[in-house]
């Protein structure tokens, strides 16, 4: 055999082993609607030495399932106010606000303010769309007198009247037209009607004049209507609160913005320049409660407890009561054995200040030595006088002491 021959024979039984067989040329024909199939790869040369991972079957592809979104709910929202709200128990004092619609509104004010006070209660007897003019739609005097037989614990009243009064009086066939003279005269007698109403039962009233409103005509009766109303509550012994400069400008305008009660600029009016917002009828709250707290702190607490103490048949002042007897005391009283110690009047409360002595005037009259005879006395005389007039009157630093602060020598004296 020739040499090229053997070659040829050498080169193709080692094509034959390096590919792994014959490839087919023709293929087998694949179904339809088949995946086809890669051919199976044979045991060959190169796979021993190369080791070719064969490829995965693809599977067939699920459909994605959709699940419903769950619905998680809002957290609760928990509001912690600042404030603590104390609440009404044991109420001894009752505050009655009468009036129109305003009078209502200043009421809801008034709660709001009076919340540090427990023992006190806003009573709101407002009426909206009333006056002292249409007494056939509600007649206030009567009104008021009920009122205040009624409750007991009332201790101050509030009212507030005006808006809704312009219009004519009726007196009998006879109609009076609004400020005219007549209706004055009718208009006054009817507040001092309303303000005698608590007089008669020794409640103090605080009668609060109508603000400003938007229609300039309107605001310029209410003028008018206010000074009638302060001069009918002054002559009963009541109080007039003018809520005039607290709802205008700089120029004396009707203003709806305004700063409120924490001094932050606010709307006070709504937009029919007649009614308060909320945070203006807490302003207008305000300066009510301002009084009625003075009213309060006059009227005389009913806890107040006096200590018995031992009578003295010679009228001189009965020792102070020990201890002790106070504890024996209270055994006879829990024990239910009868006690002939008569009570102590209350001690008066201790003053703010003593009292006043003058320094001049009435103490120099009366021969006393004066503080200070002089100026130059207050001085000193001789050295102290010159220092003191070197340091203060000159402006001169006085000399350095060994180990005061102003020393600043160095090395240090020993």
């Amino acid at each position: 055999m020739r040499p090229r021959s053997l070659f040829m024979v050498l080169a193709s039984a080692l094509l034959v082993l390096v590919t792994g067989g014959p490839i087919s040329i023709a293929q087998n024909p694949v179904p339809p609607g088949r995946i086809p199939q890669a051919p199976p790869q044979g045991r060959s040369l190169f796979n021993m030495f190369w080791q070719i991972p064969e490829k995965p079957a693809a599977q067939p592809r699920q459909p994605r399932q959709r699940v419903a979104p769950v619905q998680r709910r809002a957290p609760t929202r928990v509001v912690v106010r600042d404030d603590p709200v104390i609440p009404k128990v044991d109420v001894n004092h009752h505050v009655l606000v009468v009036g129109d619609t305003l009078a209502g509104q200043i009421a809801e004010g008034l709660e709001d303010s009076l919340q540090d006070r427990a023992d006190v209660a806003v009573e709101n007897k407002a009426k909206a769309d009333s006056g002292l003019v249409r007494t056939d739609f509600y007649d206030w005097p009567k009104a008021a007198g009920e009122l205040l037989a009624a409750d007991a614990k009332i201790i101050v009243g509030v009212i507030t009247l005006g808006p809704n009064d312009r219009q004519v009086i009726r007196e009998g066939e006879i109609t009076h037209e609004p400020l005219s003279e007549r209706w004055l005269q009718l208009y006054r007698a009817r507040i001092e009607a309303v303000a005698t109403a608590f007089s008669a039962k020794r409640v103090p009233l605080i009668w609060v004049g109508a603000p400003p409103m938007q229609n300039a005509r309107l605001s310029a009766d209410l003028t008018t209507l206010n000074d009638l109303f302060r001069k009918g509550a002054e002559a009963a012994g009541g109080e007039f609160v003018d809520l005039w400069g607290v709802y205008v400008d700089s120029e004396n305008r009707y203003t709806a913005m305004g700063p409120d009660v924490n001094g932050q600029v606010a709307r006070l009016r709504l937009g029919d320049g007649v009614h308060f917002t909320k945070a203006g009828a807490r302003k207008a709250a305000h300066f009510v409660d301002v009084v009625i707290r003075r009213i309060l702190e006059k009227t005389p607490t009913q806890n107040v407890i006096a200590l018995p103490v031992p009578s003295d048949a010679g009228g001189a002042p009965a020792p102070a009561p020990q201890p002790a007897d106070i504890e024996r005391l209270i055994d006879r009283m829990v024990s239910g054995v009868p006690t002939d110690l008569p009570l102590v009047p209350v001690i008066p409360p201790r003053p703010l200040a003593g009292p006043i002595l003058p320094l001049t005037g009435a103490a120099a009259a009366s021969g006393d030595t004066a503080l200070i005879a002089s100026i130059q006395e207050a001085r000193g005389r001789g050295d102290v006088a010159a220092g003191l007039d070197r340091v203060f009157g000159q402006g001169i630093a006085p000399e350095p002491r060994p180990g005061r602060a102003d020393d600043f020598r160095w090395p240090r004296p020993n």
